[in-house]
Formats: C-alpha cells, structure tokens, sequence
C-alpha cells in the first residue's frame, strides 16, 4: 500500500535512516564520554576524551543535518504540489555527504588529528581545530557542494510548483544554514577575532536559521495532523519566526562579552537574549492551540504527541535554561561551566533532535508503505520511546544543572585564594556526573524502543 502523495518524496526514506543510525552512535560516545568524566580512560587509550567529545558533537550536527535534508525532501514536494526536480541529484547527493561523513568520522577515530590535519591540507587553507567545525577543509568543501546541490533541487521544485509560507520558511532556513556555514571558511589567527565569526556559524545556526526549518516542520505536521486552516498556522508561523530572527541574531550579543566588542554588546546581547524564550513560548501555545481546534483524529497519535513535545521542550531547553545564564552579570559566572552543558543537552533535543523525530514519526509510515499510521501496538513502543528519552533529558539537564551550580560555588564564586581548581572542583561533582550517566542510559533505551516501534506490527488473531 502505497499512500505518498509524489513517488520523489521516497528520496527522504535513506536520509531518516542514515540520521538514525548517526544518532545512535552519538548518544553511544555521549555514554563513553559520561564514563570517562568518572572512570577516566576505560577503553585503553584508543578513545581519548577529546576525540570521543569531538566525535559525539560532530555526529550532532550531521545527523541532524541528514534529518533536515530528509524532512526537505519529504515536506517540500507535497506542499509545492509537484515532483521533486530531481530525485536522482538526491539520491547522489546522499551517498556524497554519507561517504564524506563516514570518513571524516573514521578519521577522527583512526588518525592523529594534526596527522589528519596535514594529509587533508589543512596547510593551505587553515579551518580545523575549532569547536563543532573540527571537519578537514576537504569534507567543509564536500558539505558546501552538496549544500548547493540540495539547494538547487528544493529552489527547482518551488520554482515550478506552488509557492506556500512552509516552503518559503523552510527554504529562507536552509539559504541560511549553507551561507552561515561559509563563515567556517574563515579562521582568523587574532583568536578574539576568531571567536567572534565562529559564533556567526553556532549561534546563527542554532539560535536563527535552524528555528526556521524547526517551524516550517511544525507548521507542516500539525496541518497534516489536526486539519486546522493552513491560513490560520501560517498567521502564527510568520508571527513565531519573526520573534525568533529579531531575538536570536541580536541575541548573538551573548557571547560577545568576552570578546574585546564595545561594552554595548552586554545590552544588546542581554536584552535580546531575554526576548529569546517568548518565541518558543509562542510556539507552546500554537502547537496546544492548534491540537484543540483540530478538525480531525489523525491515526498517527504518536506523531501528534511529538510535535506537542517539541513545543515544550524547546521552551524549556532552548527558553528557559538559555535564559538562566544568558543575562550578562549571571553569565560572567556561569560562562562555560556545567550550566552550559545543561542548556545545550536540553534545548538541542527538545528543539532539533524532536522536530526531527517529529517528521519522521509523520512521515515514514508513508515512506515504508504502511498507511497515515503505524498500528497501535508500534505507536504504544513509540510513545514509550519518546517518554523514555524525553525524561531521560530532563533528568541529564537537572544534574548538569546541579553540578553547574555548585561548580560556580566552588570554583568561581569565593575569592581566589578561597576557591578551588578546577580538577578538585570536578571531583565535587562526581555524584552529578554518576546521575547524568544513568540519566544517559535511560535515553538510550528510549532510543532503542524509538526505533524498535518501526518493526512492531499488530498481533495477529489466533
């Protein structure tokens, strides 16, 4: 039974996959990662910390680029009410970042990084060593290409299909996403100056163009799933981004106290980053809104469930933990520490890694020919899933919290003949760090009953 709309949305199928099994494998080094932070080395020296952290941030952002690519391929289509341009360029396109992913990580594994850094020439055009951009040159270069290849396909369908505020929005997002990432390109020696680009990729992303895509998403499924006039989430979708953009390139200003930037950053950036929560709150009340006012029971109860969660999440991780230490007289204590951690793990799950869920749980019962829903028995594994690694996060936030807060005690608040290093600081955390582990292992098995749900199918009567 076939129930997609246009035969080129099945180009979304491997790039939901490819995101799922990069997805595992970061929660799995996020686990050796929690581990060594109690244990030390557990796994012979093969595996440093440094190359687990980097491994783990960098699966993060790939398989989350893979689930925004599948949902473009997927959502695009269907709202333009024509064919993908080329679902031959997608395919290719697919197997080009798989392979240039599948290296770069094998790299970091199996070779030296200045090794790596030397044999991908990182001599002639200098980009490497730099947090969450730690990618040789040449796999920066592979993304950019299939960037503009993926652009070119999606610009395509629009172009000859209809033009609706979901495909704009999303389409506005990605346009941001690929030029944003150039700045990766430029790696200033003055490291002051440095920084100050390297946050025009990680803020602009995360805190800008990426909330674009997450609403085009939502906008998507909760039309799908509630059959509310699209004229009426689109009011709200314009509304919600606009916040977003204003607050969150202004808001940019946060990280620029440290910087050596003209003392009105710590304002703007304050005041700014203080208006951040209000468009994830929005989106709370549009997602709740929109369920209520639904015109129809979708079968799909699971998918309903995950855009509902997204809304909450987001605000919690992204809102209200980013504002806790964002104002800059808290942030001067706070800066890097565990609170830091605690924010990131929250707000990129309940904003990126759910939405991402979300139109997959939508969607790939369609992809894999089952109908608008998977059966009820899948659905019940996949709510467990999503309770699992929902609570899961909320309890990783609460004791990195925990241990953010009495590491600030400890370590930054006494004056400095009172205050503790660093290394005794950690050892004081020990027990947060246990509970976060545990916190982890839990989220690992709501991973696991995620994926579980896709091959669980009705009882057969006896």
């Amino acid at each position: 039974m076939n129930t997609l709309k246009y035969q080129s949305q099945a180009v979304a199928k491997p790039y939901f996959v490819f995101a799922m099994i990069l997805f595992v494998g970061q929660i799995l080094f996020g686990l050796l990662m929690g581990l060594q932070y109690v244990v030390g080395d557990i796994v012979g020296g093969l595996i440093p910390f440094n190359v687990a952290r980097m491994v783990h941030t960098n699966l993060l952002i790939v398989w989350l680029l893979f689930g925004f690519m599948g949902a473009a391929y997927y959502l695009v289509p269907e709202e333009a009410e024509t064919e993908l341009h080329s679902p031959k360029l997608a395919i290719a396109l697919f197997w080009i970042f798989a392979a240039a992913g599948v290296a770069t990580i094998l790299g970091y594994l199996l070779v030296p990084y200045a090794t790596l850094a030397h044999i991908t020439g990182n001599d002639l055009w200098p980009t490497m060593g730099r947090e969450f951009l730690e990618q040789p040159t040449i796999t920066k270069i592979g993304i950019v290409v299939v960037a503009l290849g993926f652009l070119y396909n999606l610009g395509m369908t629009i172009l000859k299909g209809r033009k609706t505020a979901i495909n704009m929005v999303m389409m506005t997002g990605l346009i941001g996403l690929a030029v944003f990432f150039l700045f990766a390109f430029y790696n200033p020696t003055n490291l002051a100056l440095d920084k100050y680009f390297w946050w025009f990729v990680v803020h602009l992303w995360v805190e800008g163009v990426w909330e674009l895509i997450m609403g085009a998403i939502l906008a998507f499924v909760l039309i799908k799933v509630t059959g509310v006039d699209r004229e009426v989430i689109e009011k709200w979708l314009y509304v919600i981004i606009a916040m977003a953009l204003i607050s969150g390139i202004l808001g940019t200003g946060h990280h620029f106290y440290w910087l050596m930037t003209p003392a009105y950053w710590q304002w703007v950036g304050s005041i700014f980053s203080a208006i951040e929560p209000l468009p994830f709150f929005a989106m709370v009340l549009y997602a709740f809104n929109m369920v209520n006012r639904r015109r129809r029971e979708h079968p799909n109860k699971a998918a309903t469930l995950w855009a509902l969660g997204t809304s909450v999440m987001a605000f919690l991780g992204a809102g209200v933990w980013g504002f806790l230490h964002t104002l800059a007289p808290v942030n001067y204590y706070t800066h890097g520490t565990q609170i830091t951690a605690a924010h990131g793990h929250m707000a990129f799950y309940g904003a990126y890694a759910m939405i991402v869920m979300t139109i997959m749980s939508y969607a790939m019962p369609k992809l894999r020919g089952v109908g608008e829903a998977n059966c009820n028995r899948a659905q019940v594994v996949e709510m467990w899933g999503f309770w699992l690694m929902t609570v899961g996060m909320v309890f990783i936030t609460l004791f990195l919290t925990g241990a953010g807060v009495l590491q600030v005690w400890l370590q930054r608040l006494p004056e400095s003949g009172e205050a503790l290093s660093f290394m005794a600081t950690q050892d004081k955390l020990a027990i947060f760090y246990w509970l976060r582990e545990i916190a982890g292992v839990v989220f690992l098995l709501g991973l696991v009953a995620y994926l579980y749900s896709f091959f669980v199918t009705e009882k057969k009567a006896a």
